[in-house]
């Protein structure tokens, strides 16, 4: 069986800016999720995740790409989801997130020359400005998709986390292979 050509395109200069990414921060509300909270009567938290964003991050792990996820708050939705995901490397009710990206980074033995972050509001402008690539949703708020390098088509949990993903995949030259592996 011939080897089947990938639709997905970006621009050459994100891709090589991508290149060397070992590691992917996630923010959650806005990027993982909508950014809407719904609260059950009991006061439970209730988030919504996207299955498309998943499977990127999924395959993240498959090509060697650390996911990782600093967050402001903590709910057990969100520790099932990302324990569900495989995702280990997570910080919590942290609202200054670049100290948490740092201990990451120091755990993985990485440099944030290494590091990709996906963020979409203030807090997450610390570690975006650090790392070599800085992805925003594109329903993010204007002075972190200021900050961007990309700004993805796709709203925070509609697949916004995909996207990302994709891009740093096909930026690894890990995209067609993996790709094929389903089609195969």
């Amino acid at each position: 069986m011939n080897p089947h050509t990938p639709a997905l395109n970006f621009d050459p200069a994100l891709l090589l800016r991508a290149q060397g990414v070992r590691v992917a921060f996630f923010d959650v509300d806005g990027v993982l999720t909508d950014g809407g909270l719904l609260f059950t009567e009991s006061g439970e938290t209730i988030k919504r995740f996207s299955t498309l964003d998943g499977h990127g991050l999924k395959m993240l792990q498959k090509a060697g790409i650390t996911p990782a996820v600093i967050t402001g708050r903590d709910s057990l939705p969100l520790r099932a989801r990302l324990q569900a995901l495989g995702i280990t490397h997570v910080r919590y009710g942290t609202e200054d997130k670049a100290p948490a990206a740092q201990e990451i980074l120091t755990e993985l033995g990485l440099e944030w020359q290494q590091a990709a972050h996906m963020g979409d509001d203030w807090p997450d402008l610390a570690v975006m400005t650090r790392a070599t690539f800085a992805c925003a949703p594109c329903n993010a708020h204007i002075e972190v998709k200021a900050v961007a390098h990309y700004v993805t088509q796709r709203e925070g949990g509609q697949g916004a986390v995909r996207e990302f993903c994709d891009l740093l995949l096909v930026a690894s030259g890990r995209y067609a292979d993996l790709l094929n592996g389903y089609i195969a």
